[in-house]
């Protein structure tokens, strides 16, 4: 039996992966969703690694799963602790020193997130809509249950932190994107991941929030039930 910890994105809000978590207990593993101190102005990324590890503490098989800035966060506790294997859905990936805040600019993201605009027929220019940007393949009913629950906030602190390893820790990293994450587009995970981790990308269907958008698909790919000639977005 796997114990997956299940780090969100910003907004640290562990209701994130409500949808995914049962049908990860439902085939007989465990899983943690993990609630970071995302509104809590003091606390930087060591916090953040604190309640994660906290989460896997006496859990002997543990697989980090990390949304979008859990990037950031769940290396740090690989270099604490054993794990079995880190898994990034749609996330950042970062480098020595680097600073989230720093990020951004450092990958390009500004550039492929418009130029994904672009090539899907939308304003790269127009005001930052969540709803589009976010939720745009996510299920109306999943979308009232989120959105009923208010938005979390996310405090910049740990952003402002470079990141504290020398290295990528030495254990098994998968990463998956979206096939339609107009966030994180597609093209460019793809050449962060290759040139920060020197690692191919799973590319699943869905957007940047695979866990709401496809719940079962991603609790298939986590189990490693798919084949890899499916890991293409178009396999069942």
């Amino acid at each position: 039996m796997t114990t997956f910890i299940l780090v969100p994105g910003a907004g640290g809000d562990a209701g994130y992966w409500d949808w995914l978590v049962p049908h990860l207990l439902r085939r007989g593993h465990a899983a943690i969703a993990v609630d970071l101190p995302a509104a809590d102005d003091t606390a930087g990324l060591s916090a953040y690694a604190n309640v994660i590890e906290a989460a896997a503490d006496g859990h002997e098989t543990v697989t980090l799963v990390a949304q979008s800035m859990g990037g950031f966060t769940a290396p740090l506790v690989a270099a604490r602790r054993p794990v079995a294997e880190i898994v990034l859905i749609n996330a950042m990936i970062p480098k020595p020193g680097e600073t989230g805040q720093d990020w951004w600019a450092n990958t390009g993201h500004q550039k492929a997130h418009a130029a994904k605009a672009r090539a899907d027929g939308r304003d790269p220019t127009g005001a930052f809509d969540p709803i589009a940007e976010f939720f745009h393949d996510v299920p109306d009913n999943v979308i009232q249950e989120v959105l009923s629950r208010g938005e979390p906030r996310q405090s910049n602190r740990p952003f402002a932190d470079p990141w504290p390893l020398t290295a990528w820790p030495s254990v098994p990293t998968r990463i998956a994107a979206g096939a339609d994450d107009r966030f994180f587009p597609l093209t460019f995970q793809q050449h962060v991941a290759q040139d920060r981790l020197g690692l191919p990308i799973d590319v699943l269907p869905g957007g940047h929030l695979i866990a709401l958008s496809q719940p079962e698909r991603l609790a298939t790919y986590l189990l490693d039930e798919v084949a890899p000639s499916s890991r293409d977005g178009t396999g069942p």
